[in-house]
């Protein structure tokens, strides 16, 4: 059996993943960036301070826009469900 090494998801202590106290709807981080594990699959850099791979394997995950990097670059700034977040609040789904 081959063991799989997988590096942290967390790049930071950053304080938008944390739900408000008052139980306001916190904000849905953000594309800040991405880059590549050593694998060579994409990583979405989360505004939260969580990553999360972005692979391009149908019929499961498809996502041809991970592999065009204009295309990558036109999702920066745009909200994005962090599944390392979401446990700890709802997002209202509007994608």
């Amino acid at each position: 059996m081959q063991k799989n090494e997988e590096g942290p998801s967390l790049l930071g202590d950053l304080p938008e993943c944390d739900p408000n106290p008052d139980g306001r709807d916190a904000p849905r981080p953000r594309l800040t960036g991405f880059h590549r594990d050593p694998e060579g699959h994409w990583v979405a850099e989360l505004s939260c301070g969580h990553t999360q791979h972005l692979r391009h394997q149908p019929p499961w995950q498809n996502r041809p826009w991970v592999l065009d990097p204009r295309q990558r670059e036109k999702r920066l700034g745009e909200p994005f469900a962090c599944g390392w977040c979401a446990p700890r609040h709802p997002f209202n789904e509007e994608d």
